[in-house]
């Protein structure tokens, strides 16, 4: 033993626990010039839960606020659908009430030329614009007329009370069709 510490065992002496020194000595010693190693992955920090910074409440806050926003937008283009469907049938109606309008006052004025430029292709087929002169030519002149709202239960139709110079008057409802090629509204024959 040396003055300046404990013996060390000679090299291949057996080592017994009498050679290491007691824990109460190990605690007393000098620290050493070399830190502790680090925690190892196994070890649990000193607190139970780690602090939270608002993640998770920021996040479901994003997701109701995206939810909202998309249920606002399908409520809105829904609304939308339903105004554009309500506009196009309500331009639909009033052209074929402008189609009739059209006609009549054309054939009032005996201008039957523009009256038979508003009839259907397949009226046009069935007589020449000198057969369907003469066909109006022949008939009670037109001194007025008043055109009501249009029905499209199964097809688009448009009613009108026509009043003659004679005095006379009927009430007639005008069949309207969609020109294929042009997609513009028609005349397309009569009831009543």
């Amino acid at each position: 033993m040396t003055a300046a510490g404990p013996s060390e065992p000679a090299p291949g002496a057996a080592v017994t626990p009498a050679s290491f020194p007691p824990p109460s000595a190990v605690a007393a010693s000098p620290p050493s010039a070399f830190p502790p190693p680090p925690p190892g992955p196994g070890v649990r920090p000193p607190f139970v839960a780690p602090p939270t910074d608002g993640a998770r409440q920021r996040r479901w806050l994003a997701i109701g606020l995206a939810s909202a926003a998309a249920l606002v937008c399908c409520v809105g283009s829904l609304f939308g659908l339903g105004g554009l469907v309500v506009l196009g049938n309500q331009m639909i109606e009033n052209q074929a009430r402008g189609v009739v309008t059209d006609y009549l006052s054309a054939i009032r004025d005996e201008e039957y030329g523009e009256a038979y430029a508003l009839l259907c292709e397949s009226e046009q087929a069935h007589a020449s614009l000198s057969e369907f002169s003469r066909s109006l030519a022949n008939e009670p002149a037109l001194a007025s007329f008043q055109v009501r709202e249009p029905h499209s239960a199964d097809r688009l139709t448009v009613d009108a009370t026509l009043r003659y110079e004679s005095g006379g008057s009927d009430d007639v409802r005008f069949v309207i069709e969609q020109e294929r090629s042009t997609g513009e509204l028609r005349v397309c024959g009569q009831e009543g």
